[in-house]
């Protein structure tokens, strides 16, 4: 297996698990983590920080890996997502994510994109789309 797919792995384990396993490892000191629907984290501490305190307020119960590609110095990797918060309400997306690795290995830029697993097609009845009435996902 790929470092890069390990160390891609083993954050996604962190996850699973709601244990820290290595963020200092895996991540440099002034890593970006962009989340896709918006908040991003400073720095390897910050990155700790919002770890640990998003996994007192939820639990991920699913993420996937579909497959990687690699181009150089950066990595994306496709994926599925399952989570359920402690309020009770459950979240699930398809997603991606862009990575860019620093020369020793470590995430220098982390940027999540979303896609709402609940697609449609709004033209199934004919020429004029037909779309939900609901409010856009965060993503």
């Amino acid at each position: 297996m790929d470092n890069r797919e390990r160390i891609i792995r083993l954050w996604f384990d962190m996850w699973l698990a709601k244990k820290d396993l290595g963020i200092f490892n895996v991540f440099s000191d002034n890593a970006v983590y962009i989340e896709s629907w918006g908040p991003e984290y400073h720095g390897s501490k910050k990155i700790k920080l919002w770890f640990e305190e998003w996994n007192t307020r939820g639990t991920v119960l699913q993420w996937d890996i579909k497959q990687f590609f690699h181009k150089c110095n950066q990595t994306i990797v496709e994926w599925y997502f399952k989570n359920k918060m402690d309020a009770g309400n459950v979240e699930a997306f398809d997603g991606m994510s862009l990575i860019e690795w620093t020369p020793d290995g470590k995430i220098a830029l982390l940027k999540e994109f979303g896609c709402n697993e609940n697609r449609y097609d709004p033209y199934k009845d004919g020429n004029i789309p037909h779309f939900r009435d609901e409010n856009a996902k965060w993503f």
